[in-house]
């Protein structure tokens, strides 16, 4: 009976473990975004060797345009812009030890997406302190793929009057009210004038 359980759980504990480092890469957030959207985007990195992580670069796509960065303790960041001076890729170092083999880091950006955006495909250069990189710069099948935003189409206005669907009962209640309050204000200036 014991040795019935070992194996099952053997398996499992083994699948576990290795189906955490399988989706342990670097990766933004979200997943999905909207169309013509501003956003909060979040890269997430995790050590995946016992050296630590002391740099990671990301590229910037072309469908969004990265303004703003959230300070982090620790760590410095330098941009790289273009010629129209569009944010093209920025860069984190450690001023400390790094992200340590059983830590992950995550770093807060805020950018615009393009409103003919369709995917933004992030790719990453992660640096250890042993001085090998890891280029997260592959197709989805690859063993370290470029982390992938689907760009969804953009929201609908929510205001009514934008679309032209006015409630009929509203207008005509206000159109009343109007018509209401400039009849009592002839009537008050004809006893005005009587008086």
């Amino acid at each position: 009976m014991k040795k019935r359980l070992i194996i099952p759980l053997l398996t499992l504990a083994l699948t576990m473990a290795f189906g955490g480092l399988a989706s342990a890469h670097v990766t933004v957030q979200p997943k999905e975004v909207p169309a013509n959207s501003y956003q909060v985007f979040t890269l997430r990195v995790p050590s995946e060797k016992e050296a630590a992580t002391t740099q990671v670069k990301v590229e910037v796509p072309a469908g969004v345009d990265v303004s703003r960065f959230e300070p982090k303790p620790d760590w410095t960041y330098e941009i790289e812009k273009n010629a129209d001076g569009k944010i093209t890729a920025v860069t984190w170092k450690a001023t400390g030890a790094g992200i340590g083999s059983t830590e992950f880091g995550q770093f807060n950006f805020q950018g615009k997406v393009a409103a003919d955006a369709k995917e933004l495909a992030w790719k990453a250069h992660q640096t250890y302190s042993d001085g090998t990189v890891v280029d997260w710069t592959g197709p989805a099948d690859a063993d370290t793929p470029a982390s992938v935003t689907t760009v969804t189409a953009a929201a609908a206005a929510t205001d009514s009057a934008k679309d032209g669907d006015r409630d009929p009962l509203t207008l005509a209640l206000a159109i009343a009210g109007l018509a209401a309050g400039l009849l009592a204000l002839v009537v008050s200036l004809i006893r005005r004038k009587k008086a």
